[in-house]
């Protein structure tokens, strides 16, 4: 498994189409994107585990928004595109199709299990 910040150019993107580019999206079969801030409890919770999670098939990028230029356009589109007003906020793609979302996940295997659903 992979874990990286997603890229600057990949935000920008995210802002402007209101929703994650498809280069990010297919980065392998599974993605998760999680949006957050940095000062996040919960944040903290989910990155020790995803940190440690070692599953082929599965990337999982994350940015701390509150840290960015961009802040508050992202914040925007989380919460009025996305609809989702909590942090974090976790999309998850498979095969590059959005397949679930959530906000904390308290154990790898409920976070690993919603890539299973289909909307």
């Amino acid at each position: 498994m992979v874990m990286q910040e997603l890229s600057q150019e990949a935000c920008l993107t995210t802002i402007a189409e209101r929703e994650v580019p498809q280069s990010a999206r297919m980065a392998s079969e599974r993605v998760a994107v999680v949006f957050t801030q940095s000062w996040c409890p919960d944040w903290s919770v989910m990155r020790r585990y995803l940190d440690g999670l070692d599953e082929p098939g599965l990337t999982v990028f994350f940015v701390e928004y509150d840290r960015q230029p961009f802040f508050q356009e992202m914040m925007a589109v989380k919460e009025t595109a996305f609809e989702n007003y909590q942090i974090p906020y976790v999309r998850y793609y498979r095969d590059g199709a959005l397949v679930s979302e959530s906000n904390l996940v308290f154990m790898k295997r409920k976070f690993l299990k919603r890539f299973d659903a289909r909307r």
